[in-house]
């Protein structure tokens, strides 16, 4: 079973580590007690969301011999206005830069990317809409 554990460091920062062994710093910002020195948790949902499907995308993307320079996901949460604040929906866009890139493989692997393969999304996707779109960038 995954293990995370997050230790209070002072103010309101807290360290975070899981099986890997890499740190995550968190804090708050200054008006709530912090001093801004690492990322917010709601903040850190958002980058897991796009890491995990970005990794689908990209993995998906070689699988089918596509020439993908880059790939950028932006991840836009909103979230609601009384507490918790949870995301009541995402919206993902998918930017990739290369060469003759397919738009159908692109739809495919993000297709199965959230449909089948991001534990992240699937695991939001009970609490919040996520909706999604893409941009291609041909490059010569």
């Amino acid at each position: 079973m995954p293990k995370a554990v997050v230790r209070f460091v002072d103010g309101m920062q807290f360290v975070g580590s899981a099986d890997s062994g890499h740190g995550v710093v968190m804090d708050a910002p200054q008006p709530v007690g912090g001093n801004n020195t690492g990322s917010k948790p709601m903040e850190l949902l958002l980058m897991g969301l796009g890491g995990c499907t970005g990794m689908d995308v990209i993995s998906i993307m070689r699988k089918k011999k596509q020439d993908v320079a880059g790939l950028e996901i932006n991840v836009f949460g909103k979230q609601a206005e009384e507490h918790p604040h949870k995301y009541t929906s995402l919206q993902i866009e998918y930017v990739v830069k290369g060469r003759n890139i397919s738009e159908d493989a692109l739809q495919r692997a993000i297709q199965l990317s959230l449909e089948k393969y991001c534990s992240v999304g699937a695991t939001l996707s009970g609490t919040a809409e996520i909706t999604h779109s893409y941009r291609i960038m041909q490059e010569e």
